[in-house]
């Protein structure tokens, strides 16, 4: 069956809610159990128009996760907006520096805020950096590692 993009996109969230997905092939294969043949490709599409993002358990492994979000949230301009103008992410201790192209912080702040990410207690913006606090050492590694994947960057020095 050839699902419709909503369907299969709801069924994507419900499926990666309820099982701890690794990877691309694994939903795809989860949603045949359903009886909509899509390809990994298409899966990707749909992670991507989702703010669908892979965070790590532990243990060397990942999962797929729903980032939670209200209103317009991550998706769409938002989203777009903080890939664009992001060039490095860093963290020490438990704030991470996000740099960004000259002018763009507070539009990759708000992008930031709209995600709902639940490592983050609060956000200063500047022209070209943001300072996001974490409540711990852990969570500022974790919350980095969400935000190299959402941007599709890599850092210099890892910490």
């Amino acid at each position: 069956m050839n699902p419709s993009k909503n369907l299969r996109q709801s069924r994507i969230l419900q499926i990666i809610k309820q099982n701890n997905i690794e990877t691309q092939e694994e939903l795809v294969v989860a949603l045949k159990k359903f009886n909509m043949d899509v390809t990994q490709a298409t899966v990707s599409r749909d992670i991507k128009e989702l703010g669908i993002l892979k965070v790590a358990t532990g243990h060397g492994k990942q999962k797929y996760v729903p980032m939670s979000q209200s209103g317009e949230g991550a998706s769409g301009r938002f989203m777009t907006i903080f890939i664009e103008a992001v060039i490095s992410v860093e963290c020490t201790d438990s704030f991470v520096i996000i740099k960004t192209l000259p002018g763009m912080a507070q539009a990759a702040a708000a992008s930031l805020d709209s995600m709902h990410l639940e490592q983050i207690i609060g956000s200063i913006a500047g022209d070209d950096t943001i300072f996001a606090a974490t409540r711990s050492d852990q969570d500022a590694i974790q919350l980095k590692a969400i935000l190299l994947s959402i941007s599709n960057i890599h850092t210099i020095q890892d910490n």
